[in-house]
């Protein structure tokens, strides 16, 4: 069930602190257990410092959503245009890099109503089709972009810290005329 008062807009510069606040918890809350606490450490200060978030919200080649519920963030999303690994079968695919949903709004809709946004923020980086990597040790994950269409295309390495873990690499076909695609 979609929750009505979900907002999902673009994010903006002023939005890094809280942008990067958010994804350092929700990437921790997710794997922290599962990691070395230094290799955890070195990877967050890498990925979601306030700076990081600032520049990634400016790029052009970046395109951040904010689930919003009155004003607090619940999840985001960032779509980006990156070289895809060599198992994706496209030139023109751009990469679900980020896509986090709070704890508290896991299975209310929100995850849906952020995956149907973020199509056509892939399409409008002129995507044909979306990549991403999702950790093999997350089923749930896994379980939700497999149910929304994504289909498992091969493995790539994602490094937390020193630490080289196996990602799924996972492929969903933007259709023509779908969402605003060409």
């Amino acid at each position: 069930m979609t929750n009505a008062s979900i907002e999902i807009r673009r994010g903006v510069p002023a939005d890094a602190g809280v942008l990067a606040e958010f994804g350092w918890r929700t990437f921790e809350e997710t794997y922290g257990a599962r990691n070395d606490p230094q290799n955890m450490a070195d990877y967050l200060a890498a990925n979601y410092g306030e700076e990081q978030q600032e520049r990634e919200l400016r790029s052009p080649d970046v395109v951040t959503l904010l689930a919003e519920l009155e004003g607090s963030l619940v999840g985001f999303s960032q779509v980006r245009r990156s070289t895809p690994p060599e198992c994706v079968p496209s030139e023109d695919a751009v990469e679900l890099w980020r896509f986090y949903v709070d704890r508290p709004w896991h299975g209310r809709g929100v995850a849906q109503q952020l995956l149907d946004d973020t199509r056509i923020a892939a399409a409008e980086l002129e995507g044909r089709r979306v990549w991403l990597s999702v950790w093999e040790k997350n089923p749930r994950a896994i379980a939700f972009y497999t149910k929304s269409g994504f289909v498992d295309e091969g493995s790539a390495d994602f490094w937390v810290g020193n630490d080289r873990q196996t990602d799924r690499v996972l492929v969903l076909d933007l259709l023509p005329g779908e969402d605003g695609v060409r």
